[in-house]
């Protein structure tokens, strides 16, 4: 895989996830690929891998040539997991990982429009296909855009930015990066060593593009069903959305629950606990790793061991 991917938490990662030999592991985001090759190569196992990016696929193909009895990549969201599991014939996994960052990859390429660091299309698809960030702040209403910086990117200045991106599109549509966060930064102003005052709202259009808290939600569901007794749960997240809701899935699943409370929507309680959580606070990255690698500074390790298989599976 390439030198420039740095997989963060990797070493974290391994160990959590209880790597052994003749055991099959599913690596749900394979981005550059730095976990799965790190599982293949720390015993004889099994590892299937998914990205809904044609350029990950592309990088995967290289693996399965690489270890072509024991590595596979699909193509496909989070949402297609249940999907993949039946059309394949997919059995139960001994550890399954999602690290829900964005990859390296497409942070570093500015024709992917995913940072205002480089001047690029103001795109930010995952899967290169559907609706784009520019189609959102060159066509939503005022108070959609606004709604969505709010909600995915928790930005309290939501509402001016709307009315700014509002106003600007009449003159002439936004097409770039820099555009918009040009934009921002001018009715936001910036303060010398702060975050980009872009920053949050380019989070929020990501997600919104790409669905990904849905997503979260429906990888964490197939999680539940396919991990097998003693099976390892491990995920990566980088900012509070994600990470709230899997601390949520892994409260209401590692307790006797009492109500509906904390249980994501549509989900029912159960009356015993289906995991252990191995460390309740996570795990963050060292101060060596942080200086190494300063996109790892927000991540946050989780890790949970399954109990016991469920009747509903049985």
């Amino acid at each position: 895989m390439s030198n420039s991917h740095i997989p963060v938490l990797l070493s974290e990662m391994l160990n959590a996830l209880n790597i052994r030999d003749q055991a099959t592991y599913l690596d749900a985001t394979f981005g550059g690929g730095g976990y799965s090759e790190a599982i293949l190569k720390s015993a004889d196992c099994q590892v299937f891998a998914l990205d809904r990016d044609p350029e990950a696929i592309a990088r995967g193909k290289l693996l399965e040539q690489k270890y072509p009895h024991r590595f596979r990549i699909f193509e496909g969201c989070f949402s297609d997991l249940f999907q993949l599991a039946a059309t394949n014939f997919w059995e139960k996994f001994d550890g399954i990982v999602f690290d829900f960052g964005v990859s390296s990859f497409q942070i570093d390429q500015p024709e992917r429009g995913f940072s205002f660091r480089f001047e690029g299309p103001l795109d930010m698809r995952m899967s290169s296909s559907g609706l784009s960030a520019a189609e959102v702040v060159n066509t939503f209403e005022e108070e959609d855009i606004a709604n969505i910086i709010y909600r995915y990117g928790e930005e309290r200045k939501s509402r001016r930015i709307a009315n700014a991106i509002v106003r600007r599109r009449l003159e002439k549509p936004f097409t770039t990066t820099a555009d918009l966060a040009s934009l921002i930064e001018k009715i936001l102003g910036r303060k010398f060593g702060a975050q980009h005052p872009a920053t949050l709202t380019f989070q929020a259009l990501r997600i919104f593009v790409n669905n990904e808290l849905i997503e979260v939600e429906s990888g964490l569901s197939f999680a539940e069903l396919y991990l097998k007794p003693k099976g390892r749960l491990v995920t990566v997240t980088f900012h509070s959305l994600e990470d709230r809701i899997v601390k949520t899935f892994v409260r209401a699943r590692t307790s006797r629950v009492k109500g509906q409370s904390r249980l994501l929507p549509g989900e029912m309680a159960t009356n015993q606990p289906l995991f252990k959580d191995l460390f309740p606070k996570g795990i963050a990255p060292s101060d060596g790793e942080i200086e190494a690698n300063p996109r790892s500074r927000s991540s946050r390790l989780r890790v949970v061991e399954r109990l016991y298989v469920s009747e509903v599976e049985s």
